[in-house]
């Protein structure tokens, strides 16, 4: 193997000078040969092994015998390229079913693709649109996979996950359990499909909307410090589970779709067994609402980003947004929040009520979030 490969790359060096050589072509020339001595080797090997023959017959998953058919031959795309499988085929009579028991022990089970090529094209059709996934991998891996099959994958996969995440709920015991475990909820819209949008309401005026919000449950501890000793996410510790939910529900229903989901995450990661637990949020009352009935002991903080960003918000829709008074009044209040003026900084906000409806907006937000902005207390 090693002398094939030697000997194909002297051939496509030939005699010519280095300064002559266009050392991207030959990186790719080079690299497109070796993958097929590979791929041919693999193939070779595979199908040298035809241990997978369990005899004349064997027992069906319909519970009846399966008669030996032969060997079946299947076209696996992988990264070697392409592959030519042989496997033992079994037919069952009783159900009309047959199956190449090979195929489940390879992974290659109602797909043509490879597992690592199954891998590749799952993690560009999260990233990227599917032609996009679909070139990506031309490119990087030099496979060829069509926007549509790079489609279905991606989706098979989410299925699996989305699948796999609601059954095992078992709880993390490698991840040690700290004094303080921390859960924050948070929402943020993405741009959907038309299809994907319709009867979902939303902010436009018509009260359709453009995107569709995704929820985030993560989950952390944070018993180092940093230089200023202030606390700071553990390494390791971050876990999440996000999804296109709804975390709303009726009075009567059970659980909304998301709450579920947190009570999952929650579930794997003990958070209910931390001597401490900590829910933080930017405030929206559906966080509170999940964190109340599911968590009725935690402490509640509302992210102190987001609490300052409503000042500045503030400061700009008062004074104008590059105005420089806008930051020195928000940096007034941003002070007297950090070190526990609440007072003074509800009546700051309490005298632009009569001029701006920001304001009033503001002030009922921080009445509202008060005991969850006790950031002195929080230390």
């Amino acid at each position: 193997m090693a002398s094939d490969v030697v000997e194909e790359i002297e051939t496509l060096l030939g005699r010519q000078a280095v300064e002559d050589l266009d050392l991207e072509a030959l990186e790719l020339a080079v690299r497109q040969h070796v993958l097929q001595l590979a791929g041919a080797a693999v193939e070779q090997r595979l199908n040298a092994d035809t241990s997978d023959e369990r005899g004349s017959r064997t027992c069906c998953g319909c519970g009846q015998p399966a008669r030996f058919a032969g060997r079946r031959t299947k076209q696996v795309e992988s990264v070697l390229g392409p592959l030519r499988l042989e496997r033992a085929y079994y037919h069952c009579a009783s159900c009309g079913h047959g199956y190449c028991p090979r195929d489940q022990h390879l992974g290659i089970e109602n797909t043509s693709l490879s597992p690592a090529l199954t891998r590749m094209t799952g993690t560009v059709g999260a990233l990227v649109s599917f032609q996009e996934g679909s070139a990506l991998l031309t490119e990087l891996a030099g496979v060829a996979v069509e926007a549509k099959q790079v489609e279905r994958t991606a989706e098979a996969l989410g299925k699996e996950i989305a699948e796999d995440e609601r059954v095992h709920t078992e709880p993390l015991d490698a991840l040690s359990l700290p004094q303080t475990l921390y859960l924050g909820m948070d929402g943020t819209g993405i741009p959907l499909r038309a299809e994907e949008l319709v009867a979902r309401t939303g902010k436009q005026p018509d009260g359709s909307a453009k995107t569709g919000e995704v929820k985030l449950c993560t989950i952390w501890s944070a018993e180092s410090l940093d230089e200023e000793g202030i606390p700071i996410r553990d390494e390791g510790s971050v876990t999440y589970s996000a999804a296109l939910e709804s975390a709303s529900a009726l009075d009567t229903a059970a659980r909304s779709p998301f709450a579920q989901r947190v009570w999952r995450e929650a579930t794997r990661r003990r958070f209910c067994q931390a001597p401490r637990r900590v829910v933080l949020g930017d405030g929206a009352p559906w966080i509170w609402n999940i964190a109340d009935e599911q968590f009725p002991e935690a402490v509640q903080i509302v992210d102190r980003f987001h609490a300052k960003q409503h000042l500045s918000d503030l400061g700009k829709a008062l004074y104008g947004p590059t105005a420089p008074r806008a930051a020195q009044w928000a940096e007034r209040r941003k002070k007297e929040l950090d070190t526990g003026k609440f007072r003074a900084l509800l009546t700051a906000i309490r005298r632009q009520v009569c001029r701006s409806e920001d304001a009033r907006r503001c002030l009922h937000y921080f009445q509202t979030n008060r005991h969850r902005m006790c950031y002195p207390d929080f230390h």
